[in-house]
């Protein structure tokens, strides 16, 4: 995640001991390195207008950026210019140790900028890179800002009278895209088409300015539908199957994203083991549901095929224990009260003060590739909602897709995704990034942190009771955490070597016992994406390792709400510099 914030006078709003190593506010370097950086983003907001928006400064929030050929290599040599400028004026700065974290945050995050734009051509290849520009700039003005709502709305306005443009340099600059990232392309930009023709109204409400909120509708939704059917003809005439990355880029990306110290060997090696280690747990748990679910029926031959068969049998048992389509929002919310209880009365960690997350159906031009997602409170505007997007399944599926996707999405399986989306995952997690003093760090987050907290945290509130030992429970968590370790295994697999869609499915089927519903959709997600689905097993165990450590270091007086706040206090930093920082921290009062 590449967050971009402004350098106006910032509220901190702390949480009862967030703060960790408080930034040296004496520290001449760590000063100057402050200053660069308010003056980095200020250039930046004004080339991405649209940037701010999504960090919550409103200053722009009537603009869209300048996408064209000539504006993007804009960006290219700015990135260039603050390395230079960064190396030139910091290289060899005497900062406290929390200024030199912030440095090489910002020297790695423009490194990496910088190579992605110069090996990669998303205006070019990928048609969604213009839905943050159609869709995200307007849907989160209505949304997150909290800004008045007539002010909000006549931003959307000018916004919406800017889709025209976007879509106009679209058509202009779309070459070949590869065909799975095309067909999504599709999808979402049907769902923009929807959404301007019903779903803005809808959230707007009651208005003065809905006469003209209309008529800018009206014109956008023509220029929509002009850019479906080049998508649909046009473009898809000249689509290719050239998803791969390749070995190469895929190595130097994972190196980059990461920033963990692992190459993508070593990634692949760990993954492979640890797939390995949770098969037998799963195993082992499916193995003590058997007589519950096939009461008198004799359980399999304990053999490598007797294993896969138990448990894929009770996977398939315990996934018929899930809601209706209609209810599955409603049951997503029914998961939130318990699971804070829990938190609170196990002080697993402090919960935020005031709860400002909402469980929402996800957006049409949102859907695609997964059923839930979080979008933070904005940390420039950290007072505004944050959002658990749960997806139902859409009206065009059949009968016999719809029963394949609740039952992976079970109760029991609702329950871990609210645990990794919500509390204590993505929502708490961000919560805290957004109080982080650094400007630096609330800008710049470790999606390999983001990710890995959000998942050491489904085993952990298992692990001290939640659920009082339900093993389907316990099951599906290990279910779902086989999926991040096999993400990783496909991630490799499909960029690195010739791996078929048919090995895949065959492979995420049959050793990690998903739907064929659920692996499709991450076959089509490995193919359109690189290197993310990495993060979160690597993060999980950059956690999940510093957890044990640190346990072990301090025998008896480990405290599990402390340690998670420790971890917390920082930001989204990368992980490599978490073991250093979560240590100095437990040194201080709770």
């Amino acid at each position: 995640m590449f967050r971009i914030c402004t350098g106006l006078a910032y509220l901190i709003i702390g949480l009862p001991g967030l703060i960790g190593r408080a930034q040296d506010s004496t520290n001449v370097a760590d000063q100057r390195l402050e200053a660069f950086f308010q003056q980095h983003l200020e250039e930046c907001f004004r080339m991405r207008p649209t940037e701010a928006t999504m960090l919550g400064d409103h200053r722009f929030d009537h603009l869209l950026d300048d996408i064209s050929p000539e504006a993007r290599d804009g960006w290219l040599e700015h990135w260039h210019r603050q390395l230079q400028r960064l190396t030139e004026e910091f290289g060899h700065a005497e900062f406290s140790p929390d200024g030199q974290i912030n440095f090489e945050i910002l020297r790695d995050d423009l490194e990496r900028s910088i190579w992605m734009a110069e090996n990669f051509s998303p205006f070019q290849e990928d048609p969604r890179t213009y839905g943050s520009y159609i869709n995200d700039s307007v849907y989160s003005l209505l949304t997150q800002s909290t800004l008045p709502k007539e002010k909000n709305v006549e931003n959307a306005i000018a916004r919406i009278q800017e889709i025209p443009r976007i879509v106009a340099v679209a058509r202009q600059t779309l070459t070949s895209p590869p065909k799975p990232i095309l067909e999504t392309g599709i999808l979402q930009n049907r769902g923009a088409i929807g959404f301007y023709q019903k779903g803005v109204f809808e959230l707007v409400g009651n208005t003065t300015q809905l006469a003209v909120l209309r008529q800018a509708c009206n014109a956008a939704v023509q220029a929509l539908e002009t850019h479906q059917e080049f998508l649909e003809s046009e473009l898809r005439s000249k689509a290719n199957d050239n998803w791969r990355i390749g070995p190469d880029r895929f190595a130097r990306k994972l190196e980059m994203t990461l920033d963990a110290g692992w190459d993508a060997e070593q990634v692949l090696r760990e993954a492979e083991q640890e797939f390995v280690r949770v098969q037998g747990d799963l195993y082992v748990v499916a193995r003590q549901l058997w007589s519950h679910y096939y009461p008198k029926r004799p359980l399999p031959a304990d053999d490598e095929m007797g294993r896969r068969s138990t448990i894929s049998q009770v996977i398939q048992a315990v996934g018929q224990e899930h809601g209706q389509p209609e209810s599955l929002i409603l049951d997503a919310r029914d998961t939130v009260h318990s699971i804070q209880e829990f938190i609170a009365d196990y002080d697993i960690l402090r919960l935020p003060e005031v709860d400002r997350c909402q469980v929402i159906e996800m957006p049409e031009f949102r859907r695609g590739n997964s059923l839930a997602y979080l979008d933070s409170a904005l940390p420039l505007d950290p007072n505004g909602f944050s959002y658990y997007a749960v997806s139902p399944p859409p009206a065009i599926w059949g009968e016999e897709k719809v029963r394949s996707f609740l039952e992976e999405y079970n109760r029991h399986m609702l329950q871990i995704l609210t645990i990794h989306e919500a509390y204590p995952g993505h929502y708490v997690q961000l919560e805290y990034s957004n109080r982080c003093p650094s400007l630096i760090r609330r800008v710049l987050q470790s999606g390999v942190f983001i990710e890995g907290w959000a998942v050491y945290t489904e085993q952990m509130m298992l692990d001290q009771g939640y659920g009082e030992g339900d093993l389907a429970l316990r099951l599906n968590q290990l279910k779902f955490y086989l999926r991040a370790v096999a993400n990783a295994i496909l991630d490799y697999k499909m960029h690195c070597t010739e791996f078929s869609d048919d090995q895949a499915l065959s492979f995420l089927v049959d050793d990690a016992y998903q739907s064929e519903g659920e692996a499709l959709l991450k076959i089509v997600r490995a193919k359109q994406t690189s290197v993310q689905l990495s993060t979160y097993f690597v993060g999980r165990m950059a956690h999940y390792r510093l957890r044990q450590q640190v346990q072990r270091e301090l025998g008896e007086k480990f405290d599990l709400g402390r340690f998670h706040e420790a971890v917390l206090a920082h930001g989204s930093v990368p992980v490599k510099f978490l073991p250093d920082l979560v240590r100095h921290r437990l040194a201080q009062p709770r």
